[in-house]
């Protein structure tokens, strides 16, 4: 496929940390191809599959977990990707790995690191992204981490847009890699973003669903969503409810991408974008929603909040994951030398580096290994860490 001119071109790629010698004995593959299947075979990729992404739910077979989100996120963004013109195999490497930073029990993991290790520098996954692929996930006998190219670092660094005050593992990235962080990311990274979005509003609505959270009768409040309801019921007037819902997400997904694929072109020929490093300096988001999409997604994102996020019962089993996070950082900071032995701090490290590395240790936990550590050190599990 003929790339756009403002795509990212892997053979003007701005490198890796650590040179590489030619590595095409183990395929054919360019510098992105390499970043993306990496991210893929990766231990901190695969542990995804025991993070909570919205419902604590360890035995629960059906809802979304960190990995399954990924996976969902770098289809929609491969899709726009691919509309546009861009560099399909960046944006899936991004995608994919945008989430590894995340510690167990989702924002509830992430609240409970920031709280009890404020006084070390506190907590931010998608920091904690970039630290575990240049650092902590080490498969390599001669480099530390997986030695991403400069492209998915800057990406995942600038997930949420361009950083004006990062924290104290952001900064130490930045040190190493020059990032670049007050300035927009790439396109690729853009889309990565923007998919990540379209992926969470419309597949937390479908996990709300199945576990009783919302109903047909709330979604409608919302008038997008009635409309398009509407549209639905008659296209398919024999269907069930549960099917016809699912059929709503579908469709509530393919209206987003659509929209994020008409103005990004619009903002590409309005901005005069003819090459990834317009991109960079345009001085503002080229890829995303039009404006009126970008209104109706934040009215869904309030809803999501005010009947999901913030309803009692999933409040109430995020509390006692807080618990959980946070008392199992309290038992290692008591004493290190109870970490398990690869972990423990050297003699010549200070409190702060020695809370970092507890930190690093707690971040890399799945749920069920945070949960079994707990009860072999601390007691019993709470009985309400699960909310369907």
């Amino acid at each position: 496929m003929t790339r756009a001119f403002y795509a990212s071109d892997p053979a003007q790629s701005r490198g890796r940390l650590h040179p590489e010698k030619d590595s095409a004995v183990r395929g054919p593959r360019d510098a992105f191809q390499r970043d993306r299947d990496r991210v893929i075979h990766s231990i901190s990729f695969r542990r995804l599959r025991h993070k909570t992404q919205v419902f604590i739910a360890p035995d629960g077979d059906h809802y979304r977990v960190r990995l399954t989100h990924s996976l969902e996120v770098a289809q929609i963004g491969r899709a726009i990707a691919r509309a546009l013109g861009l560099n399909e195999d960046l944006t899936e490497a991004l995608c994919l790995a945008h989430d590894i930073g995340h510690p167990p029990f989702g924002h509830a993991g992430e609240r409970a690191l920031n709280d009890v290790m404020a006084d070390c520098g506190g907590f931010d996954h998608n920091a904690q992204t970039l630290r575990t692929l240049m650092q902590l996930d080490s498969p390599y006998p001669d480099r530390p981490g997986l030695n991403l190219s400069w492209e998915v670092m800057e990406g995942l660094a600038k997930h949420n847009g361009p950083l004006t005050e990062p924290g104290w593992s952001m900064v130490e990235c930045d040190a190493a890699l020059s990032l670049e962080l007050g300035s927009h990311a790439s396109l690729e990274a853009q889309i990565a973003a923007i998919a990540d979005d379209i992926a969470y509003d419309n597949h937390d609505i479908d996990d709300g669903i199945r576990a009783g959270f919302l109903g047909r009768e709330q979604l409608m409040e919302l008038p997008f969503l009635a409309e398009l309801w509407a549209d639905i019921r008659s296209t398919y007037p024999d269907a069930g409810d549960a099917a016809l819902l699912r059929e709503m997400v579908r469709s509530q997904i393919g209206l987003m991408v659509n929209d994020v694929i008409a103005a990004t072109k619009d903002r590409i020929a309005k901005h005069n974008i003819a090459s990834a490093d317009n991109v960079r300096k345009a001085g503002l988001t080229i890829g995303g929603f039009s404006d009126a999409m970008t209104v109706q997604e934040r009215e869904l994102k309030r809803f999501m909040y005010a009947n999901l996020y913030l309803h009692p019962d999933q409040q109430a089993a995020a509390d006692c994951a807080h618990d959980i996070i946070a008392e199992l950082a309290l038992y290692y900071r008591a004493d290190p030398m109870r970490l398990p032995e690869d972990w423990r701090p050297e003699a010549s490290e200070d409190d702060i580096q020695t809370g970092r590395r507890i930190i690093d240790f707690i971040a890399g936990m799945t749920d069920r290994y945070a949960i079994n550590r707990y009860a072999e050190n601390i007691g019993p599990v709470p009985k309400g860490l699960r909310n369907v």
